[in-house]
C-alpha cells in the first residue's frame, strides 16, 4: 500500500518540481494510472466542497417565538383562557403571532455562500492518466494528477506548476492584485503570501493567457478556495448593536413587569377584598400594558424603511437589522481592488526624454487628455517623441475595448495592454492604420513584446514594449543616460507605479523579425508609469467619513508600495506606515493583533485569515466594524464583521452571499451614503421607542393606581391592546420617515456601551407617562360621576390617544424645539398619520360592532374638547421641559469640520 503525505501538511511552493512529482508518486510525462486514482480517490475523497443545509423554515418559524417578552404575553393570554375572556386571549395571541410572521418574512433568505463556492469550481479538467491525455470531471481529481492548462481554464484544484510557457493566473479573488499573476517552476520563499506563490495556481482562479502544467497538490476543503469554505462556515456571526440592546432593554423590561405584576397581585389578595378574578384580570391588564407590543413590528417596519430608501441609493440591503447596524460603524476595512480602485489598469504618467506629462480619465475609458508637466495644454501630434512611443504603446498590442449595450467600457485582452490601448485612443490613434506583418509575443523569459508593423503611409518600423530595464538594455542610449532613466524609472515605482518601456527601429521592407534584430540597437522613446486608479468618488466618501469620526482601513493582497501610494492618493490617514501579511504572520498573542490593528491603517500583501482576524481585532476593542470587498478572499472577513458589504457588479456571489449589504454601482460613495441613512435611523427608532414607551407607561400607571387605591380600571385589557398595536403603530409609524437632523454626519459614532434608552429619556418616558396618565384618570373620574363606566373609559381611552398624538409632534426632534413650521409640518406622513388615527379613533367610538367588542360609548362633539385640550398641554410641557434641557444639561458632541 502506498504512503502517501497528509492532506494540507506540506508547503509546496517550498519544493522543487521534481521533490513534489516524488512525493506524490507521480511521472511528470504518464501521470498517474487507473488503479493508483481509484486508490486515491478512496483515500483523499472528491476534489469538492461540502454543502450543508440551511435552517428548515419551520425551525426559523418557532425561533421567532423565542423573546422574553413574547414569553410573557402567552403567559397572559394562557391566564385569560382559563379565566374564559377568550376575546382577550385571542387578541393577544394574534399579537404574538403577527409578531412571529413579520420575522419569519424578513429572516426568509437563507445564506447561499457556500453553495456559491461549489460553483466556482471547475466542472471538468485536462489531465494525462496512464500516458493519455483525459478530460475528465473535476471532482475526481486527485494529489498527483497532472493537469495541463491554456488561456480561459479555470484552475481545477490547487496545483504546484512543473512546467510554465507565460503562463497568467487572474487571482484576484484570492489575493486581491488587480493584474494577472505570472507563473513559473521555480521555489519559493517559505515566508512567501499566497500572492507571492508564483509555483502555484490555485483552484478557482482563471488562466488569462499562456500555457502549462501543474501538479495537483490539494483538492476540496484543502484547497485555498476550500479553506475560505471553511472560514465562512467556522465564522460567529455576531449579534447587532440594536439587537443586543434590545434584547438587554426586553429582559430589564419582563423582569420589571413579572416582578410588579407579583408584588399588585399579592398586595390585592392581602389589603383589599377584590374578587380574584377582577384581581387576575388586572393584573394582566397591567402585563399587557406594560409590554410595547408594537415596538417589534414597528422596528421592524423602520429598517425595512431603511432597506428600500438604501436601495434609491445603491446600497441593497440583504439583512435587514444590518440597516440600523450601519448607523454605529466605527471602523470601516476596505478592501483595494474594485472597491478604492476601479480594478482598471490605467496610464497616469509618461516620462519622456526632457518631461514627465500627467495623463487623466477613468480606468479603461478612452476619456481623457496627456497634458503637460503643471498640467498646461499640449499638442500631442505636434511632439513627435510622444507620438513614437505612443505609436509604440497602440500598435505593439493585442488588446481592445469597446463598449457594451450598457455603455461599460469591456477590456478585451489583458489588463496592462488595455491600459496602452486607452492611453492611444485618448492620444486619437486608430486601429488598423497599416497592418502587422510579424509579431514575437511576450513572453516570461524575454520580458518584452515586439511587432514589424507596415503603417499606412508605407512606414515599416519595428515596434517593442516591455520591463524597462530590458528595453534600455536594447536601446542606443549611452551609459549616463541608462543610468538617469533607471533613477526615473525608480521614482515612478516607488509611487507604486508600474513602469514600461517603449522603443522602435526602422526596418526594411524585406527584413524578418527576429530577436537579435530586435534586442539591439533600439530607439529609446520612455517609459510610461500605469496603476489601478483610485475611484474618484472614492476620496470624497472617505473624506465624509472621517468627517463622521469613522476610521478607514485598507487591508489588501496588493504589494505595499501601491497600497501606500494609493491610500495617499485617496486621504487613508498614516498611509506612509505599511504593514505586510509576512509581519502580521509574526504576531503570536490576540493581544499583539489587537495593537497592530489599531496603530496601523494599511495591510499589504495580505491572506483571507489576515483579514478576518483584524476584523476580530478590532471588535475585542469595541469598534463597530464594516468590511467592504469583492473577493472570494474577503468573504469570511465580511461574514464576521458587524457589518459585511460587497460589490454588486464585480463582486463573486461568494462574497454578496456572505455580506449584508451589496453596493449596485460599486460606488465606495454609497458606504458614506448608508451611514448617513443608518445613523438616521437609528435616530428614528430612538424617537419611535421614546414615543411608545410613555403610551405603556401611561396605561400601567392607569392599571396599577386603579388596583392598589381600589377604583375601577379606568381602561381594559383589550382596549390597552388597541392603543398599543393600533394607535401607536400607527402614529410611530410616521416617525420612521423623518428626515436626516443637519448634524448626523458631524457627530461621532455612538458607543456601544450607550444605552438604547439613557438616563434622560427614562426621564422623559416617566414624565409623559405621568402627564398623559394624570390627564386620562382625572377625566374618567370626572366623567364617571355623571356617565356610565363604559362611557368614562371612551373618554379615558381618548384622552390616552390625544396625548399620543399631540406627543408625536413633541418626539420629531430628540433634544431640539418644535415649535416652529418646520416642526409642525416638516413631515407630513405626521401629519397623515394623526389624520388616520383620527379616523380609527371615530370607527372606535361611534361604530356599533366595535363598541361591543372594545366596550365603547359615542361621544358627544363637544367632548372632543376636553380630549385635545389635555393633548395640547401635554406637547406644550413636553416642550418647556426640552427647552430646560437645553439651556442647563445639554452638550451636543459636534466633529469639527
Amino acid at each position: 500500500m502506498e504512503k502517501l503525505p497528509k492532506k494540507g501538511s506540506i508547503n509546496w511552493h517550498t519544493l522543487s518540481a521534481e521533490k513534489s512529482l516524488k512525493l506524490l508518486d507521480s511521472h511528470s510525462e504518464k501521470g498517474l494510472n487507473s488503479e493508483v486514482v481509484s486508490h486515491r480517490l478512496e483515500h483523499y475523497g472528491k476534489n469538492q466542497l461540502p454543502v450543508e443545509s440551511g435552517t428548515h423554515a419551520i425551525l426559523r418559524f418557532l425561533r421567532q417565538f423565542h423573546n422574553i417578552l413574547i414569553y410573557v404575553l402567552i403567559l397572559a393570554a394562557v391566564i385569560t383562557a382559563f379565566l374564559d375572556h377568550w376575546i382577550d386571549t385571542f387578541v393577544i395571541l394574534a399579537v404574538v403571532l403577527v409578531n412571529a410572521i413579520v420575522g419569519f418574512i424578513q429572516e426568509g433568505k437563507a445564506e447561499r455562500a457556500i453553495e456559491q463556492l461549489q460553483k466556482m469550481l471547475s466542472p471538468t479538467a485536462n489531465v494525462i492518466r496512464n500516458g493519455r491525455r483525459e478530460e475528465i470531471p473535476a471532482e475526481d481529481l486527485v494529489p498527483g494528477d497532472l493537469v495541463l492548462l491554456k488561456s480561459g481554464d479555470r484552475v481545477p484544484a490547487d496545483l504546484r506548476i512543473i512546467d510554465a510557457n507565460n503562463l497568467q493566473i487572474e487571482e484576484a479573488m484570492l489575493t486581491g492584485e488587480s493584474h494577472a499573476a505570472e507563473k513559473n517552476n521555480d521555489i519559493v520563499d517559505d515566508k512567501a503570501v499566497l500572492g507571492d506563490r508564483t509555483n502555484l495556481a490555485f483552484s478557482g482562479t482563471m488562466v488569462t493567457y499562456g500555457r502549462g502544467r501543474g501538479l495537483v497538490v490539494e483538492t476540496g476543503l484543502d484547497t485555498e478556495l476550500g479553506k475560505i469554505r471553511d472560514m465562512i462556515s467556522e465564522v460567529e456571526k455576531l449579534t447587532t448593536p440594536l439587537l443586543r440592546k434590545m434584547d438587554d432593554f426586553a429582559r430589564k423590561l419582563s423582569i420589571v413587569i413579572v416582578v410588579m405584576a407579583a408584588l399588585i397581585l399579592l398586595f390585592g389578595w392581602l389589603l383589599t377584598e377584590e374578587d380574584m378574578t377582577e384581581l387576575f384580570l388586572s393584573v394582566i391588564a397591567l402585563a399587557v400594558a406594560a409590554i410595547p407590543e408594537g415596538l417589534p413590528a414597528i422596528m421592524t417596519i423602520t429598517l425595512a424603511i431603511g432597506v428600500s430608501k438604501m436601495a434609491g441609493r445603491n446600497a441593497i440591503i440583504r439583512k435587514l437589522p444590518a440597516v440600523e447596524t450601519l448607523g454605529s460603524v466605527s471602523v470601516i476595512c476596505t478592501d483595494k481592488t474594485g472597491t478604492l480602485t476601479r480594478n482598471e489598469m490605467m496610464v497616469t504618467k509618461i516620462y519622456l526624454k526632457d518631461q514627465l506629462l500627467n495623463v487623466s480619465g477613468e480606468g479603461y475609458a478612452p476619456k481623457g487628455e496627456i497634458r503637460g508637466p503643471e498640467d498646461e495644454n499640449i499638442e500631442v501630434k505636434e511632439n513627435r517623441q510622444l507620438m513614437e512611443l505612443l505609436e509604440s504603446a497602440f500598435y505593439c498590442n493585442d488588446a481592445e475595448i469597446n463598449q457594451d449595450e450598457n455603455k461599460e467600457w469591456i477590456l478585451n485582452g489583458e489588463p496592462t495592454e488595455g491600459a496602452l490601448f486607452s492611453l492611444g485612443k485618448k492620444a486619437g490613434l486608430e486601429k488598423p492604420n497599416g497592418k502587422r506583418l510579424q509579431s514575437i509575443p511576450f513572453e516570461s523569459e524575454n520580458k518584452y513584446m515586439a511587432v514589424l508593423h507596415q503603417f499606412e503611409d508605407n512606414r515599416q518600423k519595428i515596434l517593442v514594449k516591455g520591463a524597462a530595464e530590458r528595453i534600455i538594455e536594447f536601446s542606443n542610449l549611452s551609459k549616463e543616460d541608462k543610468e538617469i532613466w533607471k533613477n526615473r524609472i525608480n521614482d515612478l515605482a516607488s509611487n507604486g507605479l508600474r513602469v514600461l518601456a517603449f522603443g522602435s527601429k526602422t526596418s526594411d521592407s524585406d527584413q524578418k523579425l527576429t530577436k537579435s534584430l530586435v534586442e539591439k540597437g533600439l530607439s529609446f522613446h520612455g517609459v510610461v508609469g500605469i496603476i489601478d486608479p483610485p475611484r474618484s468618488e472614492a476620496i470624497q466618501a472617505i473624506t465624509d467619513c472621517k468627517n463622521a469620526g469613522i476610521i478607514i482601513k485598507m487591508i489588501t493582497g496588493d504589494h505595499a508600495i501601491t497600497a501606500s501610494a494609493i491610500g495617499k492618493k485617496i486621504g487613508i490617514d498614516n498611509s506612509e506606515n505599511v504593514i505586510t501579511g509576512e509581519e502580521l504572520n509574526q504576531l503570536k498573542t490576540d493581544e499583539e493583533w489587537e495593537e497592530k490593528a489599531m496603530d496601523y491603517c494599511i495591510f499589504a500583501r495580505t491572506n483571507p485569515e489576515h483579514k478576518l482576524r483584524l476584523v476580530e481585532a478590532l471588535q475585542r476593542r469595541g469598534k463597530v466594524v464594516a468590511m467592504t470587498g469583492d473577493g472570494v478572499n474577503d468573504a469570511p472577513a465580511l461574514k464576521r464583521a458587524d457589518v459585511g458589504v460587497a460589490m454588486g457588479i464585480k463582486g463573486t456571489e461568494v462574497t454578496k452571499n456572505a455580506a449584508e449589504m451589496v453596493l449596485a454601482d460599486d460606488n465606495f460613495q454609497s458606504i458614506a451614503s448608508a451611514v448617513e441613512e443608518g445613523r438616521t435611523i437609528y435616530n428614528n427608532l430612538r424617537k419611535a421607542i421614546l414615543f411608545i414607551l410613555p403610551t405603556n407607561g401611561a396605561e400601567a400607571l392607569m392599571v396599577m393606581s386603579s388596583i392598589l387605591v381600589g377604583f375601577t380600571l379606568p381602561i381594559t385589557p383589550v382596549q390597552v391592546l388597541w392603543v398599543n398595536m393600533v394607535t401607536a403603530v400607527t402614529l410611530a409609524l410616521a416617525l420612521a420617515f423623518e428626515p436626516p437632523e443637519r448634524t448626523v454626519m458631524k457627530v461621532p459614532p455612538r458607543s456601544q456601551k450607550e444605552s438604547i434608552v439613557g438616563n434622560y429619556f427614562l426621564w422623559r418616558i416617566i414624565f409623559v407617562s405621568f402627564l398623559v396618565a394624570g390627564f386620562s384618570i382625572l377625566l374618567f373620574f370626572y366623567f364617571k360621576i355623571s356617565y356610565s363606566v363604559e362611557f368614562a373609559r371612551t373618554i379615558a381611552l381618548n384622552t390616552l390617544v390625544a396625548g399620543q398624538v399631540f406627543y408625536l409632534f413633541n418626539s420629531r426632534y430628540l433634544y431640539e424645539s418644535c415649535l416652529s413650521f418646520e416642526g409642525i409640518f416638516g413631515n407630513l406622513k405626521v401629519l397623515y398619520a394623526a389624520g388616520i388615527l383620527l379616523l380609527l379613533q371615530l370607527c372606535l367610538t361611534y361604530l356599533p360592532f366595535l363598541q361591543n367588542w372594545f366596550q365603547t360609548e359615542s361621544l358627544s362633539p363637544y367632548h372632543w374638547l376636553y380630549l385635545s385640550i389635555a393633548g395640547l398641554t401635554v406637547f406644550l410641557l413636553v416642550e418647556f421641559e426640552k427647552f430646560i434641557y437645553r439651556k442647563f444639561f445639554y452638550k451636543a458632541q459636534v466633529l469639527e469640520d
